[in-house]
């Protein structure tokens, strides 16, 4: 028998490795075990790519002859003109995005995932059709087009993950993880190389560039979006959020059929009893935190994200956490790199590629090798850690920026002559990109997903997220004014801040790899309250009958033991 004061320990270790016997491989094998996971790994990857696609696709869409004719003052043909309309045309996605990341949390609570889905891609859809219809409309059109599709893909970058890792199988959930990102970073790739290739058609220069040639891009958006709603309505609701709104029968024969297991199987019920003490803690710390709010209504659902996202900044303990998530999030943008993925053509052209064709294939290898180097953060992030990945990188993409910055101020009036310093300065940028694969594109979020206690977590994420967005929309809006105005300015900015933020990760932000929730809070000085919600979890557990099971699965795995010893003492005598 376990003692007492080690039950955590023990019991958790015995289940964990009942669990790892009964389900078998782990990792991307399992992805390939049955027909039902690899589904679910492919809508990861659907809702990934879409996100992705639409982030790269328009940076070459502004470089277009076609497209500028329609766009006027917002998307200018002088590249000396005032840029500050281009970057709202950039920027209103990210804008909208903010505003879809904030009500995704209540819609997806509300309505369960599955259907937040549905209403994200039918959302997303809508935008697209409307940014289509920019032949006759112009650059209102788009504006509004790109608002409203922003509204999309900030749900679908939120819920798509959620419903993932919920229907999910243990085994696969880093692999969905890294999956995702690496559709992200898929998705901007062949954006850039569909813009390469659209743009021949009818010519590459006004007057013989077909309205085909943006259009295009624009449009192929439907297709991953209207198999991802598709196929979204084949699938089962989250067993989570069933078991969440009191459906415990439906959530375990969903939960069983997703297993390919009889409704009684053990590792059902394991996994059945461990979703729903995580949904009866949930519930808990809310009647606790928050009373007002403990009834499951929708309106208390809505209001309940805000009044807990206040509640962070309420103690220094906790503040601390928001400071490293949101400053976190502030310096992954302001180190450029949606300022390279909106507006790397433009860039390009700056550097001495004075051929639209020539910058959008320069732009075309950005999207190859931000996703060549995202591979190596997924598969040892855990084992180097968080804050040299993250110090190192920004120290390369700052010293890229200091170069670029450079080479530009000493070459602006003289490409033509100075075609080699040109290519150089395109170097540093491939360079930057790199750095920011392996390093602030996975890193930032996972830091920022693992600081909080577990009942602050889906409002500190949330956080999070509205932080990276916002900076986002203001890196999209004011980039193209910075290129005009001051040129090489621009990169001594984002090269001062990435240093700064360099420092930051350093000097101010835990190492957090491999930390328990305890130790986290010791870290940033809120002792026991991961204690608290330890303590609210096992009696939880105990009172759903969970600790009894995981003690049965020791003491059975025990006995197991002694049997194995038995028998292999038996052969050694029969050998001897």
């Amino acid at each position: 028998m376990v003692a007492p004061g080690n039950t955590g320990a023990a019991v958790y270790d015995a289940a964990l490795k009942r669990r790892q016997d009964m389900m078998g491989a782990s990792g991307p094998m399992a992805l390939v075990k049955n027909f039902k996971v690899f589904r679910i790994a492919l809508f990861a990857c659907i809702g990934g790519v879409l996100y992705g696609y639409n982030q790269g696709m328009f940076s070459g869409v502004l470089a277009m002859p076609a497209f500028k004719a329609h766009m006027g003052e917002y998307d200018p043909f002088d590249d000396a003109a005032d840029q500050t309309k281009k970057g709202w045309l950039t920027a209103i996605l990210e804008l909208g995005a903010w505003v879809g990341t904030l009500l995704s949390g209540f819609i997806a609570e509300a309505i369960s995932r599955k259907y937040g889905v549905l209403v994200a891609v039918t959302v997303f859809v809508l935008g697209v059709v409307i940014q289509a219809t920019a032949q006759s409309g112009g650059h209102d059109v788009i504006l509004a087009g790109r608002f409203v599709t922003g509204m999309g893909v900030g749900s679908l970058a939120m819920i798509v993950p959620i419903y993932n890792s919920e229907v999910a199988p243990p085994e696969v959930r880093g692999a969905l993880v890294a999956l995702q990102q690496l559709a992200i970073t898929f998705g901007i790739m062949i954006s850039f190389w569909i813009d390469y290739g659209t743009n021949y058609i009818g010519g590459t220069t006004l007057g013989t560039q077909k309205d085909a040639a943006w259009l295009v891009p624009i449009c192929l958006q439907l297709f991953p979006a209207v198999i991802l709603f598709v196929g979204m309505i084949f699938m089962p609701f989250s067993p989570r959020w069933l078991v969440h709104h009191n459906r415990e029968d439906e959530a375990r024969k969903i939960l069983a059929n997703l297993r390919g297991l009889s409704a009684d199987h053990e590792l059902v019920e394991l996994e059945f009893l461990e979703i729903k003490a995580q949904s009866q803690f949930e519930k808990r710390t809310v009647a606790e935190h928050f009373p007002n709010l403990s009834e499951q209504t929708a309106w208390n659902t809505f209001k309940l994200q805000f009044v807990a996202i206040k509640s962070l900044f309420q103690t220094k303990a906790m503040f601390k956490r928001v400071v490293v998530a949101s400053v976190t999030m502030f310096f992954q943008q302001w180190t450029g790199i949606n300022a390279v993925l909106y507006y790397a053509p433009s860039i390009f052209k700056q550097l001495g590629m004075n051929d639209n064709t020539t910058s959008l294939l320069a732009t075309g290898v950005v999207g190859i090798v931000m996703f060549i180097f995202t591979v190596p953060a997924v598969l040892y992030i855990d084992r180097v850690g968080r804050k040299p990945v993250l110090t190192v990188g920004a120290i390369g993409m700052a010293t890229c920026h200091i170069i670029i910055a450079v080479i530009v101020a000493k070459n602006a009036n003289q490409w033509s002559t100075q075609a080699a310093a040109g290519w150089a300065a395109v170097v540093m940028v491939w360079l930057f990109v790199i750095h920011f694969g392996y390093s602030w594109g996975p890193c930032a979020w996972i830091i920022v997903a693992e600081i909080w206690p577990l009942s602050s977590r889906p409002y500190g994420v949330s956080l999070g997220a509205s932080s990276n967005w916002m900076n986002n929309f203001i890196v999209g809006q004011v980039t193209p004014i910075m290129l005009n105005e001051i040129g090489y300015g621009t990169y001594i900015l984002f090269g001062l801040l990435t240093f700064l933020g360099a420092g930051f990760i350093w000097f101010f932000v835990p190492e957090t790899k491999r930390l328990t929730l305890e130790e986290m809070d010791v870290i940033f000085g809120s002792e026991g309250t991961a204690q608290a919600d330890f303590e609210r979890m096992e009696e939880i557990n105990r009172d759903i009958g969970l600790t009894a099971m995981l003690q049965g699965i020791d003491s059975s795995a025990r006995k197991n033991d002694v049997e194995k010893r038995k028998e292999d003492i038996v052969e050694d005598g029969h050998d001897a």
